[in-house]
């Protein structure tokens, strides 16, 4: 996976994140609830968040190193 294509991905993932919490916004608060999103469901979002950020941040890293570890094991 290039850097160009884990930007897109991240920016594609963190879209959709933004439309998935403005839709239970609305959601909740169309249906009488107090109007915010559940703990547990901003949890779950920001932990998407972070593994995607983390994961575009070391996507290089973890690449070489599952190619090295792969090279070892076919020698």
């Amino acid at each position: 996976m290039t850097r160009s294509t884990t930007r897109a991905l991240t920016r594609t993932l963190t879209h959709h994140l933004h439309h998935a919490q403005q839709f239970l916004k609305n959601r909740t608060r169309h249906g009488g609830e107090r109007g915010d999103i559940p703990g547990w469901v901003m949890v779950v979002l920001m932990t998407a968040a972070i593994v995607a950020a983390v994961w575009a941040l070391a996507e290089p890293a973890l690449t070489r190193l599952f190619n090295d570890a792969i090279d070892e094991v076919a020698r």
